[in-house]
């Protein structure tokens, strides 16, 4: 696919990969304060059900917005990816905090404000590079082996990612409180199967899209989700003295 990035976009872009590389490092020794890691210090805070909604439903309505404004909307590949991009976000935004059973969990402002920054600045990428600032997919793209590779990695990834989350939200009985070992699935392997699925999904739309953006959005999932795996893996260990030694972090056999 051919693309003509004005020179903002691309010095943009730059700027955003390498605010990735120092996100990971970051997240290497300060784990995000939400969830098992959430403390004070951060300033005032929601309800982890609103968090989610608020940082999250950017991504689902401006990529929406990028669409019905970029010259693609009669173009069958470029509405596939964002029927892919809204299946992810929409669940992300309005379904999965539905699902949370423990309401009394917190989320700092400020993290959320990161997370709407990220998903806001991510979006932006995306929906520019594929409906504004390229050339519209021909339909023989549906037979190239990128595209065919992609989807499925996404898809699966994206299956992985929902029996994870199912597995967690079911290990507490109503009333139930603390954490328990997960098992089931992929936690036969690893720690996080959750966050290994996001990134299958994200590394399947750089490969389907092949866009610089959907390139930028694969190492920003792996930047945010790898540090916070490893640092869950070792609270289980940590946790639990019978936890199960052969499992990694978050992909399988290597990491």
């Amino acid at each position: 696919m051919n693309s003509a990035f004005p020179l903002y976009f691309k010095m943009m872009l730059a700027g955003w990969l390498v605010l990735a590389v120092i996100t990971y490092i970051v997240l290497l020794f300060i784990p995000a304060p939400y969830g098992r890691y959430y403390r004070s210090g951060w300033g005032k805070s929601l309800s982890n059900r609103a968090g989610w909604i608020i940082m999250e439903s950017p991504s689902a309505l401006l990529m929406i917005m990028y669409y019905l404004t970029g010259n693609h909307k009669e173009n069958v590949i470029s509405l596939i990816f964002l029927i892919l991009w809204e299946i992810h976000y929409i669940h992300r935004s309005f379904i999965f905090p539905f699902r949370f059973h423990n309401l009394k969990r917190d989320m700092p402002l400020s993290v959320i404000l990161m997370a709407i920054i990220f998903n806001t600045g991510n979006t932006f990428f995306n929906g520019l590079n594929l409906f504004h600032y390229s050339q519209p997919y021909s339909i023989s793209w549906l037979c190239n082996i990128k595209f065919i590779s992609g989807v499925l990695i996404f898809a699966a990834g994206f299956v992985i990612n929902q029996h994870a989350d199912k597995i967690l939200l079911n290990l507490r009985k109503p009333g139930e409180t603390g954490y328990k070992i997960p098992y089931g699935g992929m936690y036969r392997w690893i720690s996080c199967p959750n966050y290994f699925g996001e990134i299958l999904e994200w590394t399947g739309w750089a490969i389907a899209t092949w866009t610089p953006a959907g390139l930028s959005f694969a190492i920003w999932t792996f930047a945010n989700l790898v540090p916070r795996a490893t640092e869950n893996h070792k609270w289980y260990k940590k946790q639990f003295p019978d936890y199960p030694d052969e499992r990694k972090a978050v992909i399988p056999f290597i990491l």
